[in-house]
């Protein structure tokens, strides 16, 4: 009796759907299909959401390459980022990854590291080698590149990089440093004399900016701001820095760069046996989702990380699409769709409250780290 012989791997493999498949599900036309997965015009609701049904039902997936060799396009849009799991960066890839999404392409990225000369080259290279349409420079940092960036597609940097022309810079700069400066104004309109501010590292373009509308702040008053002290956006970097600050009985108000800054700040204060705010008044800068939520809750500027990646979307596909003015210049406004969000962090300084300023220092807290 002959066994039978084993399939073959052939046949125990399932034909992979193709755009034939998807439009005899759809009940439409091979070329209404194509013109779905190419993401063109002249294609009505209903028959891109028949075939957008189908292909999910089917599994069905372009191949890029061949679609590359037909249209010159690949449909992707490549982003570099900084390596960090810091909470602005990553929301604002996520709002990247989002915004490409729903523009109808496909999304890669490439993580760059700190510190590393030609990293963002580096990073530029890894995307053209994977095929993409454009490419998104997210959350840039001064790291001399010694010539201009080389790539054959259409670059676009949120926020001032070195090696690219104006006209692909989104300008984050101006609504960042009007963000710096808010959240100091809101601490001399109080009645502070002076802001102590702990910056972020300066090689960061952001961190600078908002280092700049801290001491704007000031300088339009007539104040000299006082020294400025640089940390890592990390809530030990804070800590570390506060019990500096804790140590000096001038220092009422602080503006932290971020929201982990200011965590770490907070802690370092009342384990010295200071009060937020009676003593010292903290505003920090991200909202993110935990400072409502702080002991005391935290006075902070909410970025809308939605408005500068869809920015950026809109300039590169202009680019794409073969139109290099798209007009970025005065486009970034003011800083006003980034509120200042008000909690009970701050407060004027009790020389203001009409009583005489408390003895500033407490019994110190101990602490025990695990």
């Amino acid at each position: 009796m002959n066994e039978p012989s084993p399939p073959s791997e052939s046949a125990g493999r399932r034909k992979a759907p193709d755009m034939y498949d998807v439009a005899r599900l759809a009940g439409v036309s091979q070329k209404t299909v194509s013109r779905v997965v190419n993401n063109e015009r002249y294609v009505s609701d209903a028959s891109r959401e028949k075939v957008m049904r189908a292909a999910r039902e089917l599994g069905f997936r372009p191949n890029t390459a061949a679609r590359a060799l037909t249209t010159g396009r690949f449909h992707r849009i490549g982003v570099v980022s900084l390596s960090t799991a810091g909470w602005g960066p990553a929301s604002l890839l996520v709002a990247l990854e989002r915004g490409v999404r729903e523009a109808g392409f496909s999304f890669s990225v490439a993580h760059t590291t700190e510190g590393r000369p030609q990293s963002m080259q580096e990073g530029i290279d890894r995307l053209l080698e994977q095929g993409v349409d454009g490419i998104i420079l997210s959350e840039p940092i001064d790291e001399p590149q010694g010539r201009r960036f080389e790539a054959d597609v259409p670059i676009v940097s949120l926020g001032y990089t070195d090696g690219l022309p104006p006209k692909s810079v989104v300008p984050t700069d101006a609504h960042v440093v009007a963000d710096g400066r808010e959240a100091t104004d809101h601490l001399l309109d109080l009645g502070h004399a002076k802001v102590w501010h702990i910056a972020g590292p300066q090689n960061w373009w952001a961190a600078r900016e908002r280092l700049e509308g801290w001491r704007q702040a000031h300088l339009d008053r007539g104040i000299e701001p006082p020294p400025h002290i640089e940390g890592d956006w990390s809530p030990a970097s804070g800590y570390e820095i506060g019990k500096q600050l804790a140590a000096d009985p001038e220092v009422t108000a602080v503006f932290c760069t971020n929201d982990d800054t200011a965590t770490g700040l907070i802690l370092a204060l009342t384990e010295a046996g200071l009060r937020v705010p009676e003593d010292v008044s903290v505003v920090g800068f991200d909202d993110i989702p935990a400072a409502a939520y702080l002991r005391p809750p935290l006075t902070t500027v909410r970025q809308t990380f939605e408005a500068d990646a869809n920015q950026a979307i809109a300039a590169l596909l202009s680019r794409i699409a073969g139109a290099p003015d798209f007009d970025l210049e005065g486009s970034d406004g003011d800083g006003s769709d980034r509120p200042l969000i008000i909690r009970a962090s701050t407060a004027p300084p009790w020389r203001h409250r009409g009583a005489p300023l408390p003895e500033r220092r407490g019994a110190p807290i101990e602490r025990t780290d695990s």
